[in-house]
This record gives structure tokens, C-alpha cells and sequence, in this order.
């Protein structure tokens, strides 16, 4: 048997789509036994570990396995894939060639997710991204974690539905027990979010010398040097600066949110960043925290303050 599944992963700092394809054989009656897993197509540690988190969570699903011989491709097989968000596609693949799921189109539905090994479906980074990229290459489902289910509802001409269970995912796809599709009045919930209060120079008594300065960079998008003695007003100052700052638009919020989604920083159930981000990391940060990096391309502090404001508090060069 045979089965392809779409899916997605991230690579580096955008979304790319990955094709699951799945060949089952079956190696003896519908006892249960083992299942021989052979992967291909550059998986790191952490997919090619996604075989025993798939067989312990079909198995504590209440679903039996045949005893079969499985080869696994990760499509494109030039292009290494990172991350536990193959998990639930490569389920449903095997699921899908055991019988277990009779949908028999599944073609334009796009699956993403970490199983545990109890079944259920665990949150990922990178969802927004990666949910732009299924309307883009134009498909009408998209199934991913209960948690992740509201930030990928901001993506429009897109059915989103938010998974808790492989067994519930099951159900849906046999017709037994549908899921709601996700809804998200993604403008009404963004204004609505911009009307949070935040600080600004309403609070600061005095310093009038340097509101101006920070009323000139505010206006021209321009850098901004403090030097003074500890306690004067520099950080309290630089925290009011996003309250002076114009309203993100729609598109900013949406670039903001992607690289938060990237980087994991998105909390349970969020949707979009509406207000410009303030970072202020500690000045003994490293290079790669604080440009981005390292061995999983992880977006930085300065990308993080994108659209926003980068506070580097106690620079060497001036304290």
C-alpha cells in the first residue's frame, strides 16, 4: 500500500512544504507485531525519532497495526528536514495505508504536528509561516495542534483545525465525529488589541530635553545613543518609546508574528502581535542571541524587535 500525506517543516526562517510519502507491506495477517521503519530522504535525529512516538501513539489509540514493512520519504530528499512537526502526517500516512482512515482525497489537506506517545497532539513552533505557505500552495485544509489552532486561523481562505487527539483526528477524517474548523476575525481581534494601554511619555515629569530626542528618532526611524549615570531615566525612557511610535499595520503585525512564531515565542491560543515589540536583552548576551543563529537558525533579539524598539541597556563601549 501506498500513501502520500502533505505536510510542512520549517528551514531556517521559512516554511517548507514537505510531501510523506509512506509504502506499506504487509508481511503477515493482521496480528499484531512489529513494524519495520526504514526513513529516507535526510530526516535529523529528532524526525527519525518520530517512528516510536507514531507507533506508541497509534497503539494507545486503541488502533492494532499489521505486522508490514514501512519505508518512509521525506520529499524534497535533498533538503534536510529538522523537527517534530512531521509527527502527525506521518500517522495519518501509515493509518491511511492500514485502513484505519477511509478518506480517500486527502490531497489538497495539509497535516503538522507532534504526537505523544499517549496520542495526543502537541503544540509546535512556526505554525504562522507554515500556514502561509498551505494557502499559497492552495490547499483548503490545514490540521495542526488545538494550541497552535488560532494563530494559523489569521491566514484567510483557509480551514484550520485544531487537533487534541490522533484518535479525534481519526474521526474527523472517517466523518464519525466531525471538528469545527477554527474562526478568526483576524482584523476586528487585531484593532481591538491595538486599544491595550501602554506607557508612554504621559507618565515622565521633566526630561524634556530628552522627550524631543526620542520625539526626533520616533519621526525619522532613527537610532538613539543615552549616556548618563545610573538611575537618570535611560531605561524607564526607552520602555515608554513603542507608546510614541505609529500603530502597527496589518502587514507589520503580520511579519512581527511570524518571526515571534519561529523563534517559539507565540503563547497558548495568540493570534497576532499588535503592538510593537520592546526588547531589552542583557548586556552580557552572546553574539548569536543576540544577531541569530546557531546550529537551528533561531531569530535573534534584533530580529525579534522587528518593527519595534532594541534596548541595549550598559554597552561596554559607554559604561
Amino acid at each position: 500500500m501506498f500513501s502520500q500525506i502533505q505536510s510542512a517543516t520549517l528551514n531556517g526562517l521559512k516554511a517548507l512544504a514537505v510531501k510523506v510519502e509512506v509504502n506499506a507491506n504487509f508481511v503477515g495477517d493482521n496480528a499484531s507485531g512489529d513494524t519495520l521503519f526504514m526513513m529516507v530522504g535526510l530526516p535529523d535525529n529528532a524526525v527519525r525519532e518520530s517512528r516510536q512516538r507514531v507507533q506508541s501513539a497509534v497503539a494507545n489509540s486503541n488502533m492494532r497495526l499489521p505486522r508490514m514493512n514501512v519505508t518512509a520519504n521525506f520529499a524534497p530528499a535533498d533538503i534536510r528536514k529538522e523537527g517534530s512537526g512531521l509527527d502527525l502526517p506521518l500517522a495519518v500516512a501509515l493509518l491511511k495505508c492500514a485502513k484505519f482512515i477511509k478518506a480517500e482525497d486527502l490531497s489538497r489537506s495539509m497535516f503538522v504536528g507532534e504526537l505523544g506517545l499517549d496520542g495526543s497532539v502537541r503544540p509546535l513552533r512556526g505554525i504562522l509561516p507554515i500556514a502561509i505557505e498551505a494557502r499559497r500552495m492552495g490547499m483548503d485544509c490545514l490540521y495542526v495542534p488545538q494550541d497552535n489552532a488560532r494563530e494559523a486561523s489569521v491566514v484567510n481562505r483557509l480551514k484550520v483545525y485544531g487537533i487534541s487527539t490522533l484518535t479525534q483526528l481519526v474521526e474527523h477524517l472517517n466523518g464519525q465525529a466531525p471538528v469545527e474548523h477554527t474562526v478568526s476575525n483576524t482584523r476586528a481581534e487585531f484593532y481591538a488589541a491595538q486599544t491595550a494601554e501602554q506607557p508612554d511619555f504621559s507618565d515622565v515629569k521633566g526630561q524634556e530635553l530628552a522627550k524631543r530626542a526620542f520625539e526626533v528618532a520616533a519621526a525619522g526611524g532613527h537610532n538613539l545613543i543615552m549616556v548618563g549615570s545610573p538611575g537618570c531615566g535611560k531605561s524607564m525612557m526607552a520602555k515608554r518609546l513603542p507608546g510614541i511610535l505609529p500603530p502597527l499595520t496589518l502587514a507589520e503585525s503580520l511579519e512581527t508574528t511570524q518571526i515571534y512564531s519561529i523563534a517559539g515565542k507565540m503563547g497558548s491560543n495568540s493570534s497576532l502581535i499588535a503592538q510593537r515589540p520592546f526588547r531589552s536583552p542583557h548586556h552580557t548576551i552572546s553574539d548569536v542571541a543576540l544577531i541569530g543563529g546557531g546550529t537551528s537558525l533561531q531569530p535573534g533579539e534584533i530580529s525579534l524587535a522587528h518593527n519595534g524598539v532594541l534596548f541595549l541597556d550598559e554597552l561596554p563601549e559607554y559604561s
